[in-house]
């Protein structure tokens, strides 16, 4: 009989673990009331979860819109009397006789007395995982490259609109019960912002840093130094594996890993089976989203009058947010998300030699600007920001079902870092923001090889030794080049006459960008692609630095078609479509390309010829 009562007694001791490991009941709304006491859970240092007071203080309804409402509350225990709210703490659930009511989401004004914070009621949070919507695959902003503070800020702000007051007017805010009066409430409802979110960043150099940081800041985040995700604090392995993912565990999102770290962290509000609801109040209010979701370790506090923050690193990936809206993230614990590799290999003239790899978030915004500043960030900290030097890029980036994007050019002037990575990351920007179709981005691997001179070339003459080429002939076409040295080099290059050329026709040679503004002269609009295969093409075709472009040209009329360059049209075929203009897929040009050709150099090459020639049909 002993066994028996043992067994019993033993099953009666697991009760109360078996309930706290379920998923808790839930509080409505309707039954908060102020005057009640509730029990706040949060990491305030390591890993281990612990409790503080809440006091109920009211209900705000209608406060950010149509039945989106706040609880108020005064928080208190641990060191929050010395901190006041903490950033990191949103998604701290809040527990009211053992039942769930909502997250620590949102602090009330800056430099306040007393940790008085806002709670984003649990229904609200768990209607973000009922939706599945896709984002569409246009952004509503654009990332103008090269990337300054000003412009990424702008950015940010002009596609997410994060940091705003809760309520912009007191007499938009319903206070029900509310201690102090509806009015007074109301006054403090509009002093309401989201809890500031620590944006953790690994491996940045200062300048690099600051530019981010300014940005994200602007947008109600905490930048902070931190350390690489793979931390062996908190990393888990087959024969120590982590423990389950609780309420009240710190979390981290994260949008770049690898050699460099980028990321957020905040607090777990509720598991339900393999759904994970965080935060309180959105990360950037993107939607739908792919982001990795991490364990994160809380290193220690750091109060402050104006913000303290929680510091902290993220973790091993352990699931995906799927959903980031305006009451919650949320996400599924298991596989993450599929990133985008980004390999980054540097070859110096001094002889180092060294590869890179970091894995960021396939995001519509935040692709180009993560892909931008991990190589702006990787080029500056082994070469030097200022003074003359030269990049040489080359490599490929991957688009699934559509081929793939080459890179080969030279950089120099006193900042190549900057032109080099505005080079790979403009085009990811341009398709990314396309309106034809989702693209996805398998990888994109380059290599980048460095001179601390600067390599440039000036084209000052193009000349034929032959006075009078005949119709289907090849003659030679010399070119003078002066380099940065000041060295006369000459180069040549053969171009063959057609066989029906006849009269005055004309050579232009010129670097890149003078070509590309003779072409958009040539065709007095600006050509727009009409799919993702036109885009690549274009993307491949773009005019580089360290080419020279030869184009031999006759009067004839042609035209774009379709966004084709069609040249030397018969009169009939162009009546067509000039009858056709109105539909605008027909552009006429005034001169027909009989010839295309390309001198590469491994100097950045700048000026522009024409070179004017009198053809002999011949026999």
């Amino acid at each position: 009989m002993i066994r028996p009562n043992y067994l019993v007694v033993l099953a009666l001791l697991l009760c109360p673990l078996a309930v706290v490991s379920a998923t808790s009941p839930l509080m409505p709304l309707d039954e908060i009331r102020p005057g009640m006491t509730g029990v706040g859970r949060t990491v305030f240092a390591g890993a281990n979860i612990e409790e503080f007071k809440v006091h109920i203080l009211g209900v705000l309804r209608n406060i950010a819109g149509p039945q989106r409402n706040l609880i108020l509350a005064k928080l208190e225990g641990g060191p929050l009397a010395e901190t006041g709210v903490i950033a990191g703490m949103s998604g701290s659930p809040v527990y009211i006789d053992g039942r769930l009511a909502g997250a620590i989401s949102y602090s009330l004004g800056t430099f306040s007395k007393e940790p008085i914070a806002g709670i984003t009621p649990i229904a609200e949070m768990r209607e973000v995982a009922a939706l599945s919507t896709r984002r569409p695959p246009s952004q509503k902003a654009k990332l103008d490259l090269p990337i300054t503070r000003e412009r990424l800020a702008a950015a940010l702000a002009s596609a997410f609109n994060r940091v705003r007051p809760f309520a912009d007017r007191p007499e938009d805010v319903r206070a029900v019960q509310a201690l102090g009066g509806a009015s007074e409430v109301g006054a403090i409802a509009t002093m309401l912002r989201p809890i500031a979110t620590p944006l953790v960043m690994a491996g940045f150099q200062p300048d690099v840093q600051e530019t981010i940081a300014g940005a994200f800041r602007d947008s109600g985040f905490i930048p902070m130094a931190g350390g690489s995700p793979q931390d062996p604090l908190h990393s888990s392995s087959e024969a120590n594996p982590a423990p389950a993912l609780r309420p009240g565990d710190a979390v981290g999102v994260n949008l770049i890993t690898g050699d460099l770290s980028l990321g957020a962290t905040g607090t777990v509000t509720d598991v339900e089976g393999n759904t994970v609801y965080a935060f309180g109040h959105p990360f950037y209010n993107l939607g739908p989203t792919d982001f990795p979701m991490t364990r994160a370790y809380v290193h220690t506090l750091l109060p402050s009058l104006f913000s303290s923050s929680k510091i902290s690193t993220t973790g091993e990936i352990i699931g995906t947010f799927r959903q980031d809206r305006s009451t919650a993230i949320s996400g599924t614990l298991g596989a993450g998300p599929q990133l985008i590799p980004i390999k980054l290999s540097l070859v110096t003239e001094r002889g180092l030699k060294k590869s890179f790899t970091f894995d960021v978030v396939n995001d519509q915004l935040l692709t180009p600007l993560l892909t931008y500043v991990s190589i702006v960030n990787t080029l500056t900290s082994y070469e030097r920001e200022y003074g003359a030097a030269t990049f040489a890029v080359k490599g490929r980036a991957v688009i699934r079902k559509h081929g793939e994007i080459t890179f080969e050019d030279v950089f120099t002037g006193n900042q190549p870092s900057i032109g080099a990575a505005t080079y790979v990351a403009g085009p990811i920007t341009f398709l990314l923001g396309n309106d034809f179709e989702p693209v996805e981005i398998a990888g994109v691997d380059i290599t980048v090889t460095t001179s601390e001179q600067p390599r440039t070339a000036t084209l000052e003459r193009v000349w034929l030794d032959t006075v009078k080429p005949k119709a289907g002939q090849t003659v030679p076409l010399k070119l003078l080049l002066r380099s940065y040295r000041g060295e006369e080099l000459t180069r040549t290059i053969p171009i063959a006459i057609p066989a029906n050329a006849s009269g005055t026709l004309q050579i232009l040679v010129s670097d890149g960008s003078r070509l590309a503004q003779w072409e958009q002269r040539e065709v007095r609009q600006p050509l727009e692609p009409h799919d993702i295969a036109q885009m690549i093409r274009a993307l491949n075709k773009a005019r580089k630095n360290n080419r020279l472009y030869i184009r031999l040209l006759s009067a004839d009329a042609g035209g774009v078609v379709n966004g084709e360059y069609l040249s030397s049209l018969p009169p009939s075929v162009l009546a067509v479509f000039e009858a056709d203009r109105n539909g605008g897929s027909f552009i006429p040009l005034r001169n027909a390309t009989l010839g295309e050709w390309e001198l590469q150099s491994d100097s950045a090459v700048t000026g522009s010829r024409l070179l004017t020639i009198n053809v002999d049909p011949g026999e």
